[in-house]
């Protein structure tokens, strides 16, 4: 996949392509559908699949608060390139880009840097200086742009509810990570390098692999039972994501796991993080024995937690993606560093 971030160029793709527009944080169901279909039309017509993203998202930008992030920059190119997306341009949401008028987005994006000859969006997709663009003016274009406008249908979850962003997040920050998962066609997971942290659960003789979010807001918080992806293994274990208030006393969160069954080196290591089931908010302790008297009972309630999926699903494996993953049941207790 090429991936260009500038406006003005020479046109990307000169023999044209098939293109889809959005924000597509999460890479959730609907996106993949449409996604799908861009790729399938781009073949069906020799064209190139191609598409259109925003970072920061457009919804972030004008948010007072920071917008809780889905997916990082790194996963949603994933997702693109493991859709088949062969060329991407990852525009730069800012100020020039939110004073363009829908009619110079069209013309000077769509047709003469994509070259654009089937554009597929969802029918309420908005674009443009004060979002006054719509399906309605891609279709007004048409003519002078030399490219068909197609409309995606909203995909929804059997509720008769179109399946967002914000019904993923909403589902998250209940804790009901199941429904999450099926809004999302898979479970959700935070990946990241490996980095070295202040090593206090290390001190305590509960380790754990620390990934930094950087600039991602989550959208949990708390201690979890989870599973944790490393050299293509599922590995059981439970995890805290937040500012570690008893430690730190706030700061920059963090997200640190510790694994149930697994002694080695993870440094510098790039690991996923399934989130199962949330046990509990964060909270800030009187002292270290208090706080380790807690992560005594988180690492008790995640592996009945773990053991009881496992039992459920008639085999001990099957992890998030099919592959085999461990048994939760090592005597070693979580700790937090």
């Amino acid at each position: 996949m090429r991936i260009f971030r500038n406006i003005t160029g020479p046109c990307l793709a000169p023999y044209g392509c098939v293109l889809t527009i959005g924000a597509f944080d999460g890479l959730h169901r609907g996106h993949a559908a449409l996604l799908a279909r861009t790729h399938e039309r781009a073949n069906t017509l020799g064209l190139m699949p191609a598409a259109i993203t925003f970072e920061p998202l457009p919804r972030g930008y004008f948010s007072p608060q920071p917008l809780k992030r889905l997916s990082s920059v790194r996963e949603k190119l994933r997702g693109f390139a493991d859709a088949g997306i062969e060329l991407l341009l990852l525009l730069r949401f800012d100020a020039p880009l939110v004073a363009m008028s829908a009619e110079d987005f069209v013309r000077r994006v769509l047709v003469a840097r994509m070259g654009a000859r089937e554009i597929w969006v969802g029918k309420d997709f908005r674009f443009g200086h004060n979002r006054v663009g719509d399906v309605a003016l891609l279709e007004a274009m048409q003519g002078e742009g030399g490219y068909e406008v197609r409309v995606m249908d909203a995909v929804s979850n059997g509720d008769g509810e179109r399946i967002s962003a914000s019904r993923v997040r909403g589902a998250l920050g209940s804790g009901d990570f199941a429904h999450a998962a099926e809004l999302l066609g898979r479970p959700f997971t935070i990946g990241g390098r490996v980095v070295r942290g202040q090593r206090m659960g290390r001190k305590l003789g509960y380790p754990t692999a620390n990934v930094r979010l950087g600039q991602r807001v989550s959208p949990i918080a708390g201690i979890f039972a989870v599973r944790v992806r490393v050299d293509g293994r599922w590995l059981p274990g439970v995890a805290s994501l937040g500012v570690r208030p008893t430690i730190a006393g706030g700061g920059e969160p963090l997200l640190e796991a510790h694994l149930f069954d697994f002694d080695g080196d993870l440094y510098g290591q790039r690991i996923e993080v399934e989130f199962v089931a949330k046990l509990r908010d964060e909270e800030k302790f009187a002292d270290l024995e208090a706080l380790h008297a807690q992560m005594d009972r988180d690492a008790t309630q995640a592996r009945e937690i773990l053991n009881a999926q496992l039992r459920h699903s008639g085999a001990a494996e099957g992890g998030p993606k099919g592959e085999p993953q461990d048994a939760a049941n090592n005597p070693a207790l979580s700790g937090y560093s």
